[in-house]
């Protein structure tokens, strides 16, 4: 009975592994060309907190200028390459599937293999990951930046 249980267990932590490695983004051949990354402060302000939509991640003054933050959650990354300019991307590596964890001189970072992308365009300033990190839609309303 204990074999049992213990292959039941395997078998179920496997499944879940498997479930996990597919939940990456199927980014295709780069993603939505459509999606807006960037977004700038001075975007439409409204009365009401959720008229823009979307699930707030940040207020504006949380994203550091020329840096940004990783929504580990949302599994976005949001930058400000430039005062009051903010780009969202997935924050999917590319390559392998890893999040990113950290933006740092420039460049958002992913720690399973040393892929580097722009804060600007998520263009990858060094491999092995194969594409740039798909764009990701934002909006910037009163302070707040949303995922929509």
């Amino acid at each position: 009975m204990n074999a049992r249980r213990r292959t039941v267990l395997a078998a179920g932590a496997a499944g879940a592994a498997a479930l996990a490695t597919g939940c990456g983004s199927d980014s295709g051949d780069g993603g939505d060309t459509s999606a807006s990354p960037t977004a700038s402060a001075g975007a439409t302000d409204s009365a009401s907190p959720g008229a823009s939509g979307g699930v707030e991640l940040a207020r504006t003054e949380d994203i550091p200028v020329g840096g940004g933050t990783v929504f580990k959650e949302q599994k976005v990354v949001v930058t400000q390459p430039e005062e009051g300019e903010f780009r969202a991307f997935s924050a999917v590596c590319t390559h392998a599937s890893c999040l990113v964890s950290t933006v740092s001189d420039g460049t958002i970072n992913c720690p399973c293999h040393g892929s580097k992308y722009s804060i600007t365009d998520a263009a990858v300033e060094a491999g092995p990951a194969p594409r740039p990190l798909p764009a990701e839609r934002i909006s910037v309303s009163g302070g707040a930046i949303r995922l929509t």
